[in-house]
């Protein structure tokens, strides 16, 4: 299983997040780079994927932050391929 670590400080902004997850995903050039799309990327991943990301209670601190955590978690839900873990 692949592991890719981010913290979650660099994932406050929109377009830094997009840009952040986007770049360690590896998502495909042509995707949406906003939350919706990102959703539709990660419940497709076919790749065995564990995301870690640190610093949990700097996602909850903003709004955008917390809608990326919903989207996270409930792509986690739904694609066995995705695990994440929050610190």
């Amino acid at each position: 299983m692949e592991a890719i670590r981010l913290d979650a400080e660099r994932l406050l902004g929109r377009e830094e997040a997009m840009e952040q997850l986007g770049r360690a995903l590896v998502l495909p050039e042509w995707w949406g780079r906003n939350l919706d799309a990102l959703h539709d990327c990660l419940t497709q991943l076919g790749r065995p994927v564990r995301l870690e990301l640190g610093r949990r209670e700097a996602l909850e601190g903003t709004d955008f932050g917390r809608r990326l955590l919903r989207v996270l978690e409930d792509a986690a839900a739904e694609n066995p391929h995705l695990e994440l873990s929050l610190e």
